[in-house]
């Protein structure tokens, strides 16, 4: 059982205000035109809308519980057939497709604790594309007044549902709580980078960065908590 497994249940309404990234991933997909891989699918949050916008997606996630919700909102959509739905892990995904577009929406990667798995896993995401792909990501590290409005404390996310951060500024750790009045509870972590140490892993996994984004508007990043990565295979030779 993954710790997503213990919130499957409460994950769409706790993230039912998350919505600003949905069409920033539609368009990226539409742009590849082809067969997309999301790496931790979830519930389907991004795929789905994806798949209604006529893009095929392979969605991975290492929660047999997130998917079994991914299936049944998939269904629901409509869209079932166009979503191919696997267990797996971000940095080993059972997947032997090569696709035009990888994507790893709302902050997964930090779920990587260290830089060495982080490496791994965009590692992983580069050998799934064509040799003109693109892989698409976006990541945070938290602002001074966003660490001293949360520290500590339990906050009503969305009604019934609380989570609580605890940051830990010299390991650069997020310990998320999330619990709702039913019962349901996890905690997990977010291992955070700046943006010069995303740019060094990225070299090393040999991915050229396109854009880095600030938003999901296409703002330029200045600095400020979040960063939209639009990345494509490098086309160095293999272990130069």
């Amino acid at each position: 059982m993954t710790l997503y497994d213990e919130i499957a249940g409460i994950y769409d309404p706790w993230s039912r205000s998350v919505t600003e990234d949905v069409d920033f991933y539609v368009e990226q997909a539409l742009a590849a035109g082809g067969l997309v891989v999301e790496l931790a699918v979830g519930t389907g949050r991004i795929a789905i809308p994806v798949a209604r916008a006529g893009i095929r997606v392979i969605g991975v996630d290492s929660s047999p519980a997130m998917l079994a919700v991914a299936r049944a909102a998939a269904e629901n959509a409509g869209v079932a057939e166009q979503i191919d739905l696997r267990v797996g892990d971000l940095r080993e995904p059972p997947v032997t497709e090569r696709v035009p577009l990888v994507v790893c929406p709302f902050r997964s990667l930090l779920h990587m604790e260290t830089e060495a798995e982080k490496l791994r896993a965009l590692r992983a995401a580069r050998g799934l594309l064509e040799p003109d792909g693109r892989f698409v990501f976006d990541v945070f590290a938290p602002s001074r007044e966003d660490i001293e409005q949360t520290n500590g404390r339990w906050l009503e996310r969305e009604p019934g549902i609380f989570e609580r951060a605890d940051w830990d500024e010299e390991s650069r750790t997020l310990s998320l709580s999330v619990r709702s009045s039913e019962g349901a509870a996890t905690t997990f972590g977010l291992h955070w980078l700046s943006a010069p140490e995303w740019l060094r892993l990225l070299d090393q996994a040999e991915l050229e960065v396109e854009e880095l984004y600030g938003w999901f508007d296409g703002r330029p990043y200045d600095g400020e908590e979040d960063m939209v990565f639009v990345t494509r295979r490098s086309s160095r030779v293999e272990g130069s």
